[in-house]
């Protein structure tokens, strides 16, 4: 265990700066715009994002660690309105009514017993929602790394723990994927008991059509962020990030990497078949792009951001996180007949936080769109980017566009598409920034067919929004 009194979050970079947690919860309507806001955007943006509702007390791991805030901002008629909202866990309302945290970051193991919280609440660990939000069957889930996701109203109010009618009871994690020409969501959970990796697909209509079904093959609990999802396989990266509990119960971090273990890559068959196995040496990711079968030979292609290594946790005396070593987009082609996989690197810019039109998901696609180093700047964060960067992917070949944001930073593209347009064709490109000079934070809207170009639009944000992690568009419904 971690002592509270040895941990010092003003020596946490990512409680600072751009990254600093904001508390008050804000309405602001009829928000100032540079430029133009187009009028085939109507709908909301949203976005999720570790922001703790008190100082944090243990430790804090970004981005792991960190209560869920989402921020939304409604657009119709050229015209923008904000709201945010805290995801208001069971935990969270308890440390509201103490005026303090209770519960420490994930690797100090501090959990509070039941005279602070309660018996239900004690020694339970604290739910966080902080890492994405997605809507599916009517429900909009705000999402954490592998647990169960809290349900939102419309409006951003928490309505409540989501086991989708009882059927997930273990919940999922941050990165589940919605087919788009079938309308099911498959998603995968982790555990640190076993079964230690379960899959399962919800419906359309959110009742869950199968699973949880375990992973064989898993002997221990690994750690796994994202997942792939084709016309016929869910795709999950299995790295040799090993969960390591000791460690952690004596100050360590609780994720050991053991890069001689390889990375083993799953190919399960969404009609419940065999798992396929492809095993590689070591590599981490955080996010794929997205992955297809080859129509001609069945190999898989997966597109996603590659790391050398997992490293999590504050790399010097200052507290001042490390990174990993040089991250790129990069392809894989996996051969399950012959469980191989043959890796290229599509570009060698440090990228992150790739997203493509979501209605292309399972089958080829060609534009993504990823935030960026300039390597303008010095002194970026781990999960800062002063850059949005968008591809064009034609067989072999990669065209780059790159919009600098000089002394903004910048978040996940999220692709809005105009009504009535084919995948990736037509659209916008929608982000949250944050000044470096001044702490403003601006709405960026992007067109996709003239990406370098810059924004069209810059809405004034009348808080500083923290930089996170991952959001949505949710067109308005006719």
């Amino acid at each position: 265990m971690t002592p509270a009194a040895a941990f010092d979050p003003t020596r946490v970079a990512h409680l600072t700066g751009r990254f600093a947690p904001v508390t008050e919860e804000v309405d602001a309507v009829d928000l100032e715009v540079t430029g133009e806001l187009p009028d085939e955007l109507d709908g909301v943006y949203l976005r999720n994002g570790p922001n703790p509702r008190f100082t944090p007390i243990g430790s804090y791991l970004y981005p792991l660690d960190g209560d869920g805030m989402i921020h939304g901002v409604w657009l119709s008629a050229r015209r923008a309105r904000y709201r945010n909202r805290f995801v208001r866990t069971p935990s969270m309302i308890a440390e509201e009514s103490a005026g303090r945290a209770l519960w420490g970051g994930l690797q100090s193991m501090i959990l509070p017993g039941a005279e602070e919280v309660g018996d239900v609440l004690a020694h339970t660990f604290k739910p966080l929602p902080d890492i994405n939000v997605v809507q599916h069957a009517g429900r909009l889930l705000a999402l954490a790394e592998s647990d169960c996701p809290f349900r939102m109203s419309p409006g951003l109010d928490t309505l409540g723990k989501e086991t989708f009618d009882g059927q997930l009871p273990a919940g999922i994690t941050a990165h589940p994927k919605i087919d788009p020409v079938t309308g099911e969501m498959a998603v995968f959970c982790y555990g640190l008991e076993p079964p230690y990796l379960t899959w399962a697909v919800i419906g359309p209509d959110g009742v869950l059509r199968q699973g949880p079904t375990a992973v064989e093959g898993i002997a221990e609990p690994q750690m796994i962020h994202d997942m792939a999802l084709t016309r016929r396989h869910v795709v999950l990266v299995l790295a040799p990030a090993f969960f390591d509990i000791e460690a952690a119960m004596s100050g360590g971090s609780f994720v050991a990497w053991r890069p001689e273990r390889g990375t083993r890559i799953a190919l399960i068959p969404r009609d419940g078949g065999p798992v396929g196995w492809a095993d590689d040496e070591a590599f981490w990711l955080w996010h794929t792009v997205n992955a297809y079968e080859d129509p001609d030979d069945g190999r898989v292609i997966l597109d996603y951001v590659q790391w050398p290594a997992l490293t999590l946790g504050p790399g010097s005396p200052d507290g001042r996180p490390r990174e990993s070593g040089h991250h790129g987009l990069t392809r894989a082609v996996i051969d399950p007949a012959a469980g191989t996989v043959a890796r290229t690197r599509l570009d060698d810019a440090r990228v992150e936080l790739p997203r493509i039109d979501d209605r292309l998901l399972t089958g080829p696609h060609q534009r993504l769109a990823v935030a960026a180093d300039s390597g303008r700047v010095g002194g970026l964060l781990p999960g800062e980017y002063d850059a949005l960067r968008r591809y064009d992917i034609r067989g072999t070949g990669v065209a780059a566009q790159s919009w600098n944001a000089g002394a903004l930073s910048v978040g996940e593209p999220v692709f809005a598409p105009v009504p009535g347009t084919r995948g990736g064709e037509r659209g916008y490109w929608l982000t949250f920034a944050t000044d470096r000079t001044d702490n403003t934070s601006w709405f960026l809207v992007l067109p996709a067919e003239d990406f370098a170009q810059g924004p069209v639009a810059r809405v004034r944000i009348p808080v500083r929004v923290p930089l996170g992690l991952h959001g949505t568009w949710l067109p308005t419904e006719e």
